[in-house]
C-alpha cells in the first residue's frame, strides 16, 4: 500500500511539473489563434508560420552563432583558470576565484545595465563581439565550477604516475588529466551554450537594434501578436534540447555529466 501511494505521489508531482510543457505542446497544434487548449483535429499551421518568420529565424541564427562562440571562448579561458585554482597555490587565488564566480551573485538587470553603460561608448551595442562579451560574463562561472568539481574529485595519483614515467606537463594534461575531467568540461560547455542561447535580460540591454537574439525577438513578437506561434517555437526548442540530451547520453553518459 505504501509503495502504491508513493508511486501515485510521484506521478502527480511529475504531471504537475510537466503540465506547462504539455499545455504548450497542445496549444501549438491549435487551428485558431486562441491560446486555450482546443479539442479537435491538430494543425501544423503555426509551425509553418514560425518557420517562415524572417525575424525569428534571424534571431535564432544570431543566438546560435553567439552561443557557439561564447561556449568555445569560455572553455578556452575557464578550463585553464580552473586548473590554476585547483592545482596551484598563489597570492590572490581566492580573489581570482571570487572574481570569476561573482557574476552569479549580480542580478541580471543590474549586470545588463552596467554592460550597456560600458559597451555603448565603444560602439559594441548590437554587435556580435558585444553580445558575446556580455554572455561570457554570465557563462564562464559554470565552466569553472564544473571543471573545478571534476578536478577536485579526480585522482592525483594518475597524474603523478604519468610524470614518474617521463611524461611532461603537456602530455600529462592531454592524455591523463583531460580525459578524467572531460565530463565536467562537457557539462560546462553545454551549460554555457544553453544559457547564452536562452539569455534574455542581458540581451535586451546589449542587443539594441542591430544583432537581436531569439529571446529578444520572441519578446517583440509578443508585443504585437497573441497566437500559438511562440508555443510552436517553444516545442521546437524543447525538441532540440531533448536531442542534445540524447547526444550527450550517447557520447559520455548523462549521469557522468550531471554528477560532474
Amino acid at each position: 500500500m505504501g509503495r502504491i501511494l508513493n508511486r501515485i505521489v510521484v506521478t502527480v508531482v511529475y504531471l504537475f511539473l510537466l503540465a506547462p510543457i504539455i499545455a504548450v505542446v497542445l496549444i501549438s497544434f491549435n487551428r485558431t489563434n486562441s491560446l486555450a487548449i482546443e479539442i479537435g483535429s491538430p494543425s501544423l499551421q503555426w509551425y509553418e508560420s514560425i518557420l517562415g518568420n524572417a525575424q525569428l529565424l534571424a534571431g535564432a541564427r544570431v543566438s546560435l552563432i553567439t552561443a557557439v562562440v561564447t561556449a568555445l571562448i569560455v572553455l578556452l579561458l575557464g578550463v585553464p583558470v580552473a586548473l590554476a585554482i585547483a592545482r596551484y597555490d598563489f597570492r590572490g587565488k581566492a580573489a581570482l576565484s571570487a572574481f570569476f564566480l561573482s557574476p552569479l551573485l549580480v542580478p541580471g538587470v543590474v549586470l545588463g545595465l552596467g554592460l550597456l553603460l560600458v559597451l555603448q561608448p565603444v560602439g559594441l551595442i548590437g554587435t556580435y563581439p558585444g553580445i558575446v562579451l556580455a554572455h561570457f560574463g554570465v557563462t564562464v562561472p559554470y565552466v569553472i565550477r564544473t571543471t573545478l568539481s571534476s578536478l577536485v574529485t579526480s585522482d592525483m595519483r594518475c597524474e603523478e604516475a604519468a610524470r614518474v614515467h617521463g611524461a611532461n606537463a603537456l602530455t600529462t594534461f592531454r592524455r591523463v588529466t583531460l580525459p578524467i575531467i572531460s565530463p565536467g568540461i562537457l557539462a560546462g560547455g553545454v551549460m554555457a551554450f544553453i544559457i547564452s542561447f536562452d539569455e534574455a535580460v542581458i540581451s535586451l540591454f546589449v542587443a539594441g537594434s542591430g544583432r537581436t537574439t531569439l529571446p529578444v525577438e520572441m519578446f517583440r513578437y509578443l508585443q504585437y501578436r497573441s497566437d500559438p506561434g511562440l508555443a510552436a517555437l517553444s516545442v521546437i526548442l524543447i525538441a532540440i534540447s531533448v536531442l542534445i540530451v540524447v547526444v550527450i547520453e550517447r557520447a559520455v553518459g548523462l549521469r557522468r555529466v550531471v554528477n560532474s
